[in-house]
Formats: C-alpha cells, structure tokens, sequence
C-alpha cells in the first residue's frame, strides 16, 4: 500500500466543517482514532501519551471516546511472541471504547483470533464478518453510546482483502472450503449491502450521528472496497475513520446522495493521532494531532513491562550489517514494486537454507529495512514479525511464470504479493496493461491476455514451461495461499518444515562469516527484476 504523508501545520492538519445540525446547548464530543498500530507503541507518538491525552480532554468535556481501525496486535516481536496478548492488555490500559479487527489481527489464526476477542475489553466489531456455516455475524455490527442525550453509533468493518492478505487457510475447513466470509465480491455491493444495513439499524435505534470504523484503504486497496468507493455507495454515515493503507489524510467525499463524508486515516506506527469533534453547534471537524502530552505513567509501565519481556529474548546478535539493507526507496516500499537488496538478501537466505532450485519471498512480508550495524533476533523479527515456517514445492515454469505475473500485476502500485527472488531473474514490462483475472475472494484464476512478465530466467537459462522445479518459500505463499497465490494448489509439497524465517535468515548470516554486505552494497538490488516503463 502507498503511504500518502500529508504536510502537518504545527502538528495539526485540518479537513473542512461538513456537517450542520440544528443548534442545541449540549457540550462536544471528541472521538480520538487510530489505525494500523502494527505493536509500534512506543516509536513515534507513545500509546501511554494517547492514553494521557484522552485523560487530559475528559477534563474539559467527559464526552470523550477512543476507537482504533485495526491492525493493531500484529507487526512487531511485541505481536508476535504473545500471539497478540501483550497489545490486548496495553490497549486496556489504555482506554479504547471501540475497535475492530483488521486483516492483521488474523494472523495467529481464527482459533487465537477468538481466544483473544473476548479479553478486548470493549469488544471487536465488524458488520461484515460472517459465519458462512451459519449465514451469523461473528461479531456485534455496532455499538452505541449516549453522550450529553446524543446518541452516536460506530459500524464496524473489515477490508474483504482479508481472505488473501491474512492466510486463506484461517478461514477454510480442513477440506479447503472457505467458511467464513467478509462479503466479497467482484463489484462492491455485498459489502456495501451489509454496511447500509448496520448503518440503518443504528439509525432506526435513534442514532443521530453514525461513524463508520473501517478497515478498507485508499491506495493500494481494491477499489471496489476501499473506503471512498464506500462512502460513494452508502447514505447515513456521517464519516469514516478509515485504516490499511497506512496513509495519513483528512478528506472530505461524497456518499451516494451527494451529501459531505468526512473520511480520516492517521497514518500507521502512531505516526498521528485523528481527532474528530462534534461541536455545540451540530458542526463536525476533522484533524491529526502530533503533539500529546507526557506519557500517563501507569500506561507506560505497562508498556514498558511487556517491551522487556520481549527485549530479553530477542536481544541476542546473530551477525552485523555492512550496509544498510532497505524495503523503501524515495519515500516509496519499493520491496512491493520492485527489487532491493533486502529482497536480494532474504530470497537468497530462504533458497540456501532449503537447497531449493528458487526462492520467492512476497513483498508484504518485509515490515521494516534491516540497517548497518548489530544484527540481532530482535530486528530480524521486527523485520519479519509473521512467525513463518519454510515450504518445498514442486513447481511447473507455467506456475512460476504465473505467480510472478500476479505479482507485477498492479505495478506501479504497491503489491503485497510483489515477489522478490533468488534463482531466477524476470523482465516486468508495465507497459502492458494487466490482464490477471481473480476470483471472488482474490485469488488467482488465469491471465486472459497479454503477460507483463517474461524474459524468465533460471540459473541462467529460460524458463521452459512444461519443467518442474524445486521452489521454496514461507508457508504463507507456499502452502495457506496467501496474496491470492492459488496456482500451487495440488502441486507436490516436497518439505514442510519447522525451520522459521527467522531461524533461515539468522543461519544464512552465520554462513556469511556473521558479516551481511557483499554482493549487496546497492539497494536496488543486482538486477534480478527488470521493469519496462518506456
């Protein structure tokens, strides 16, 4: 997903007043927001000042809530060696009064995902997560508080790109059918169907005022789901505290009756904090807010308490950089457009560690660069926090082939599924207009026309189609399908390891001599991917 950052005027960016309700003598409402925390807690803005901010505004008016847009539990050591727990207990402490699950916070599996819902103090939400088994919400749609005789509704929702961005398998039986649902489809109108509805209901219950709290993007995002085109096709929602790509913004749009939807994103990493305040007046505003205030300290010890748990277990070296190992380039996650000699680095790491013809290694999972100086467990995980296995497939040249034609197929847009090598070097030619075909839940079926990828080669030789080769990879591509990659299924499973990325990185660098920087001083890589845009 592109991250647009937007210019900050002394800490604050501040959309228009949407809004105008008849005049009425109650006192403001201040709904704080945030998104895709990704366990960053304590990098820019600290969770304990959020907490101390929501604290300090109660004293001027006790009509203030907290809600968060998902993405929250996963995307760090802090995630992942608790499986989510440590982020559950230090968003309690903190205060939130309503949050939803994004794509992320299936990432240790339903199983855990259900564990973990109920010790949210204030509950998941999602009016469009469904049990197919049933035909039942997973989770309560809404929720609604009284404020000052006001009632204000928050709809929850979840980006149907979860099926796909998460691992598919999570929401399969065990023969591969999928049993729950996120109301996907190929132009937008189930999921848009569910929201009105939610939104509807929480009318009917006298809601005067209806935030929607989703996670659904803007670029980078199918545009189908994303949260302008739901804003185009919905009525009632009177803004949309959006999250997934990472994007910091306050905008105004129009829903399907040409009436003003504030739409808001706060970046990722607690880069800001969304402030939205319904005034005395009826009118609504929207701005981020940089500058909190000292950190509550009873927070903070929290975050601090769980912080070293993890710092003692990851603190041990494995080896030292030489060079600064990157995933951005100018501002843009090249890792998900295009070669870097991170990509170069983990790809040849996985195939030497599984003694594999090659090595593919989706872009999505490279969650921050690798930089110069001490290697230790903790950057790698910070690095790689999704706590994958390693997988050997038998894979023919025309599922090869495929599978790196999915991935090139939004360039120059960001691409989860963008894949970064090792054993192969391949031309993306983005002249050609992409001709990938997905089904309803993201995955691939075919490419109907002309390919962007060719000139494949491996070892050094072309591609032949009708060979079989050896192909390595994390469990998420290999095996649970993960960014729409169905092309394997059925294909041989030569090895389904125990070894982690981790472990496969940190081995690769001990093979090094513990030393990371020859061969990849350039961080464009060495010239694996070719991209044709003239």
């Amino acid at each position: 997903m592109h991250r647009k950052i937007g210019k900050l005027f002394g800490g604050l960016l501040t959309a228009l007043c949407v809004f105008f309700l008849p005049l009425t003598a109650w006192a403001e409402i201040v709904v704080l927001h945030t998104n895709d925390i990704h366990c960053g807690v304590a990098q820019n803005i600290h969770i304990a000042q959020l907490a101390q901010y929501k604290h300090d505004l109660m004293k001027e008016t006790p009509n203030v809530l907290l809600v968060d847009a998902g993405d929250a539990i996963q995307g760090e050591p802090l995630g992942s060696l608790t499986e989510g727990a440590a982020m559950i207990r230090i968003m309690n402490s903190v205060g939130y009064d309503f949050v939803i699950p994004g794509n992320h916070e299936y990432d240790f599996g339903m199983t855990r995902f259900l564990e973990l819902a109920p010790q949210q103090k204030c509950g998941y939400y999602s009016c469009n997560f469904l049990d197919k088994r049933t035909g039942e919400l997973v989770l309560p749609a809404y929720k609604i508080f009284t404020m000052d005789g006001k009632k204000i509704a928050f709809v929850g929702v979840t980006t149907p790109e979860t099926l796909i961005s998460s691992t598919p398998i999570f929401f399969q039986d065990n023969e591969g059918k999928f049993i729950y649902t996120f109301c996907e489809d190929q132009d937008g109108s189930n999921l848009y169907a569910h929201i009105q509805a939610a939104v509807d209901e929480a009318r009917a219950e006298g809601a005067q005022f209806v935030f929607l709290v989703g996670h659904l993007g803007t670029n980078g995002a199918i545009s189908v789901w994303s949260s302008g085109a739901v804003a185009a096709h919905t009525t009632g929602i009177n803004a949309i505290i959006d999250g997934h790509s990472h994007e910091q913004y306050t905008r105004v749009d129009k829903n399907k009756n040409g009436e003003d939807v504030i739409i808001a994103q706060t970046g990722t990493k607690l880069a800001t904090v969304g402030k939205i305040t319904i005034h005395d007046d009826g009118t609504i505003t929207s701005e981020l807010v940089r500058d909190l205030p000292p950190p509550d300290p009873a927070v903070k010890a929290i975050v601090d308490e769980e912080l070293k748990k993890v710092d003692d277990l990851l603190g041990q070296p494995v080896g030292e950089a030489k060079v600064d190992l990157v995933t951005d380039i100018d501002g843009v996650r090249r890792v998900r457009c295009g070669e870097t000699n991170l990509g170069d680095f983990v790809a040849d790491a996985v195939r030497a560690t599984l003694h594999t013809d090659v090595a593919l290694v989706n872009g999505g999972s490279f969650r921050a660069p690798i930089t110069e100086g001490t290697v230790t467990y903790k950057s790698l995980a910070t690095t790689f926090p999704f706590s994958n296995t390693m997988v050997v497939r038998s894979i023919s040249g025309a599922q090869l082939l495929d599978v790196l034609e999915l991935g090139a197929m939004n360039y120059p847009e960001e691409n989860g599924g963008f894949m970064q090598v090792s054993g192969l070097t391949y031309t993306i030619d983005a002249r050609i207009p992409s001709s990938v075909k997905l089904n309803e839940q993201g995955g691939f079926v075919e490419v109907t026309g002309a390919r962007r990828v060719k000139d494949v080669m491996v070892d050094g030789e072309p591609l032949d189609l009708t060979e079989d080769y050896t192909v390595g990879g994390t469990n998420y591509i290999m095996r649970n399908g993960g960014n729409g990659i169905t092309m394997f299924d059925g294909t041989p499973i030569l090895r389904d390891t125990n070894i982690s990325d981790l472990d496969a990185i940190a081995e690769f660098i001990k093979e090094q001599g513990g030393v990371v920087g020859k061969g990849y001083e350039n961080p464009t890589g060495e010239g694996r991917i070719t991209i044709l845009t003239e």
